[in-house]
Order: structure tokens, then C-alpha cells, then sequence
């Protein structure tokens, strides 16, 4: 009997794992684009979701770096993270995480002060913001806080990652009525549905395989 294996079909998808060097980079774009969406946001006193929004809020109320807060809140995630993610995961998702505060600090030094329309502001920052994200799934990583939770969930149950986190970014959205003027709140909110739909229908399960 020939035991010889057949060759894929053409057209079948093949896993091709990324090279260290292509999740290096893959990271410090990730990072970056998400970085530079964070700081277009606090031009204008907008805010986002997850632990970036709640950073935000907390840096908007006592002053405090925002790169700091960012890292402080993601802390208690990162357990999480080892404990359904694994320690490969997790570091990864910690290296994002001080790539994205060092960043935050430097874009003002590099950029100085920008005077942008709010409305440009919430939407370029978010879409950047998503975009940045959707790397970093794609290179097994993750900003930690809401995102762990949310791929975890689409693994585990099947629910998309991005509607996860629009529905996590809410309660934090709200939360910044108490803080940020209803205008800038209302802006953040459309800004947040641009983020998350941009990870919804571009990170389904299955669909990319170069990771």
C-alpha cells in the first residue's frame, strides 16, 4: 500500500510561522501605530477603551503619566495572561505594553504640541489605534487588560474579539462622564465603535494563518 503523503491541493492554506525577525518588527509597528493613535487622542482630550482608556481617565483626573498608569493597570492582567495564555503570550504582551508607554512619552517630545479637530482626532486615532492592534494579535501579542479577556473569549467560545471589547470599552466610556466634557465623551464613543470594528471584521478565527 502507498503510504507516500499526497501533496495539498492547490489553493490550501498553509501555517507558516513567522520568523523572529518579522515578529520583532511586526511588534515595534504594532506598538508605534498604536502609540502615535494614543497620543492624536489626548490632543484633544478624547479618550478609548479598555485599560488605555481607563490610563487615560486616571491621567486626565491627577496628572500622572499616562505611559506609567498604562502599565500599572495592565498588571493584574498579565496573571490572567499566564494563566490561559501561556508565558510566551504574556511576555510578548508585556514587551507591547512598555513599547507603548515608552512611546507615548516621546511622541509629544518629537511631535510638540498638535492643534487637531476633536472629530479628526477620535477617528484617526482609533483607526490607528485598531490597526496597530490587529498587528499585534497577528504576532501573538496583545496591549493586555480588555484584550487579553476578549481573545481569550473568541478562543474559548467563539465571540468575536472586537465586539468583546466594544462591549468593555463602553463601560469605560461611560465612566468618563466624570472626567471629560459630554462632547468629548460622545466623540470618544464613535471613535471606540471605528477601533473595534476595524478588529471585528478584519480578526476572525481561522482567517490568518502567519501566526
Amino acid at each position: 500500500m502507498d503510504t507516500t503523503t499526497a501533496p495539498a491541493p492547490a489553493g490550501a492554506d498553509v501555517i507558516v510561522r513567522h520568523s523572529v525577525a518579522e515578529d520583532i518588527l511586526g511588534m515595534v509597528t504594532g506598538t508605534f501605530t498604536v502609540s502615535l493613535g494614543l497620543f492624536l487622542l489626548t490632543t484633544s482630550g478624547a479618550v478609548t477603551g479598555g485599560t488605555a482608556g481607563l490610563a487615560m481617565l486616571l491621567s486626565y483626573a491627577g496628572g500622572l503619566s499616562f505611559g506609567v498608569l498604562f502599565f500599572v493597570v495592565n498588571v493584574p492582567f498579565f496573571a490572567l495572561a499566564v494563566w490561559k495564555k501561556g508565558w510566551d503570550f504574556t511576555l510578548r504582551t508585556m514587551v507591547a505594553v512598555a513599547l507603548v508607554a515608552a512611546l507615548a512619552a516621546l511622541h509629544p517630545v518629537a511631535l510638540g504640541g498638535l492643534t487637531l479637530h476633536p472629530l479628526y482626532a477620535a477617528l484617526g486615532g482609533n483607526l490607528l489605534a485598531g490597526v496597530g492592534l490587529l498587528i499585534l494579535f497577528r504576532h501573538r501579542a496583545s496591549l493586555g487588560g480588555f484584550n487579553i479577556l476578549a481573545l481569550i473569549l473568541q478562543e474559548r467560545l467563539g465571540w468575536r474579539a472586537g465586539y468583546v471589547q466594544m462591549a468593555l470599552d463602553t463601560t469605560v466610556i461611560l465612566a468618563s462622564f466624570a472626567v471629560v466634557e459630554p462632547a468629548s465623551v460622545l466623540l470618544s464613543a464613535v471613535g471606540a465603535v471605528v477601533l473595534n470594528l476595524v478588529v471585528a471584521l478584519n480578526h476572525k478565527p481561522g482567517r490568518y494563518l502567519g501566526a
